[in-house]
């Protein structure tokens, strides 16, 4: 259970990394949509575990090209939240895939064969 200053620090990182993907990161992914979908903190507020979600382009290699400039993410979010926090936590960056997940649940689903229901079972219920 993440204690509020948590959650406060937990959407401020959220919002602002989210700021910088938009604008300040289109050399490093390109026309590629990164929504950062969750962000988890440490209970010393050190280590911030964002997930994040791709649109668009291979989603694997941005990541990889996201990671590797997390020096850098780390240094625009610093210069945005500087004076609002302590520290600024370290970034531990993982793929969000529930999106992808979701998507093939609904295709398995849509692809079963479920026979429609008799009338002779309607009249009954």
């Amino acid at each position: 259970m993440e204690s509020k200053r948590q959650q406060k620090y937990s959407k401020l990182i959220q919002k602002e990394l989210g700021d910088i993907f938009q604008r300040e990161s289109r050399s490093l992914i390109g026309n590629t949509m990164v929504t950062v979908t969750r962000v988890l903190m440490s209970p010393d507020l050190g280590v911030a575990k964002v997930y994040l979600s791709f649109l668009g382009g291979n989603t694997q290699e941005l990541f990889d090209k996201v990671n590797d400039a997390k020096k850098t993410i780390r240094r625009n979010l610093g210069q945005r939240i500087g004076k609002s926090v302590r520290i600024i936590p370290e970034l531990a960056l993982f793929l969000d895939e529930s999106a992808a997940y979701a998507q093939h649940m609904d295709g398995v689903i849509s692809k079963l064969d479920i026979p429609e229901a008799s009338d002779e079972e309607d009249e009954d219920n």
